[in-house]
């Protein structure tokens, strides 16, 4: 039975500019162009179109546009378009709906109610061009032990730290779910710019081991592609208990996607679905989550600092403080508007908490204990400017993971369908055809300036406000005011309104 109206988008194609070149056609991995040789004219399936925009881009004449469908079902408040077709496409498959990239729902974001804070008079504000301006930050525990050896000098008793020229980093998103391409764009641009990428839970390939120096390697609950030299050859490691996009559950990366490469490097069969549990089934309370992180300590000669991923929910402040007792050196927090290559549409429309409450309840719970320096705090999940990373570490980030803002720098256009496998920009794909559509060396030069960029306007605002160190912003909420947010809300996120003074 056919229920569905027309198409979601609509591809306009200008026939008087149209030369039948047919890129369009061979640039398109979803069928959407092709040529008729009856007709002599290229013609469009629009039923097919994800909206990439790949075929705009490419044309040579500008004779494409793709523009969202004004055919709707009768207008009802209650029951809209994506609504009606989600009901027919489960009535049609029986099936979960799964979705790409983060939640793109219209909740509140809290970053764009927060204003920063600038110097004027008694504490002017500091020029960056002229001054020098500190955005170096170290992760790790800052608890140190005053011991003497027996010649009485100091002994260094600081943990293992990372050290990053900006308080950035690429964020987990692993080999399988991005393409080789997009991976070595990641690991190039980080070793370039002294920060670290995350190889997220599909393991490291080999060819990548050479920038483990700027390499965060994660161990999830698949355990896929874990053994010792990947341990060894990283600069850090990371926990994965949780995804902003998918809190509560575990991953899926389909048999499509597991070409030899990825799965020698997920050490699994070709072809094999890769799916993580929901939970690590030795990990059900923070002593077990302490034995993992000490086991991971043990294996790597107490060398290397340990992260904790976890998800943005409700009760976020007492599982942060937990993990802050059991050893871990860093906490790294995901809000819900956080991307993935594939998640349940229910989970990662419905499930967690936004990154700004998150990290503002983190920070005070943990200075309220007097732990704040056990740990480090890296935020993630919609990043999306040096607005937003200023803003993070004003209410506590020591860092920023950026995964959606990266991939956007390489190419993407969030076009959401990432599980299809079907990249038409060669970034969430293993197809090769479409993998080479990515030039390495022009990935790597996009995330430098992407980077290079926000580190220039970090410096421009902590001078307007008078400061010239990210240490001295870190938890620096004074320098925050919120506007249009609710009292209730900016006691949560421990800020003043705007036009209330210190």
């Amino acid at each position: 039975m056919q229920t569905y109206i027309y198409p979601e988008y609509e591809v306009v194609r200008d026939r008087a500019k149209c030369v039948n070149c047919r890129i369009c056609e061979r640039e398109c991995a979803n069928g959407v162009h092709r040529f008729d040789e009856k007709l002599k004219v290229m013609v469009e399936d629009s039923a097919k179109c994800v909206n990439c925009h790949r075929c705009v881009c490419m044309c040579p004449v500008h004779a494409l546009k793709i523009v969202k469908s004004d055919d709707t079902y009768k207008l009802n408040a209650n029951w809209d378009n994506r609504t009606i077709n989600e009901i027919f496409k489960q009535a049609d498959s029986g099936g979960v709906l799964l979705s790409s990239m983060g939640n793109p729902n219209t909740y509140p974001i809290f970053w764009d109610n927060l204003l920063i804070n600038a110097s004027q008079v008694t504490n002017p504000p500091i020029d960056p061009l002229r001054e020098p301006m500190e955005t170096q930050m170290w992760l790790g525990s800052r608890v140190v032990s005053i011991r003497r050896d027996a010649e009485g000098k100091l002994v260094d008793t600081l943990k293992p730290q990372l050290k990053l020229s900006v308080p950035i980093m690429f964020s987990a998103m692993s080999y399988g779910s991005i393409s080789y391409n997009a991976h070595e764009s990641l690991a190039r641009a980080a070793s370039e710019l002294g920060i670290y990428y995350n190889t997220g839970e599909g393991g490291l390939h080999k060819d990548f081991y050479k920038y483990g120096a700027n390499t965060i390697v994660q161990v999830a609950s698949g355990r896929f592609g874990v053994f010792r030299e990947y341990l060894d050859t990283a600069a850090a490691i990371e926990i994965k208990m949780g995804q902003g996009a998918k809190p509560g559950i575990g991953g899926h990366l389909p048999g499509a996607k597991i070409t030899a490469d990825v799965a020698e490097t997920r050490m699994i069969p070709e072809g094999a679905d890769a799916i993580s549990p929901a939970p690590h089934h030795d990990i059900y309370s923070i002593e077990d989550l302490r034995q993992l992180v000490m086991s991971l300590k043990e294996a790597t000669d107490y060398k290397k600092p340990v992260f904790v991923k976890i998800a943005a929910v409700h009760n976020i402040a007492a599982i942060a403080s937990g993990i802050a007792r059991s050893g871990a050196d860093v906490i790294a927090i995901d809000g819900f508007r956080g991307g993935t290559g594939a998640a349940p549409t229910r989970i990662r429309d419905n499930v967690g908490i936004p990154v700004e409450v998150a990290l503002a309840q983190v920070d005070q719970r943990l200075r309220e204990e007097g732990i704040r320096d056990n740990v480090s705090i890296v935020a993630g999940g919609s990043i999306r400017s040096s607005g937003d990373l200023l803003k993070a570490i004003a209410l506590g980030a020591d860092a920023c993971y950026i995964g959606t803002a990266a991939l956007l720098a390489m190419g993407c256009h969030l076009c959401r369908s990432c599980h299809s496998g079907k990249c038409n920009w060669g970034i969430a794909t293993q197809r090769p055809d479409l993998v080479k559509r990515l030039d390495p060396d022009e990935g790597a030069r996009r995330l430098v300036n992407l980077v290079t960029a926000w580190k220039h306007e970090l410096e421009e605002m902590m001078g307007g406000m008078g400061i010239n160190s990210v240490e001295a912003l870190r938890g620096n909420r004074l320098m925050l005011r919120g506007i249009g947010l609710t009292d209730r809300e900016l006691n949560i996120l421990g800020v003043k309104s705007a036009g209330e003074s210190m």
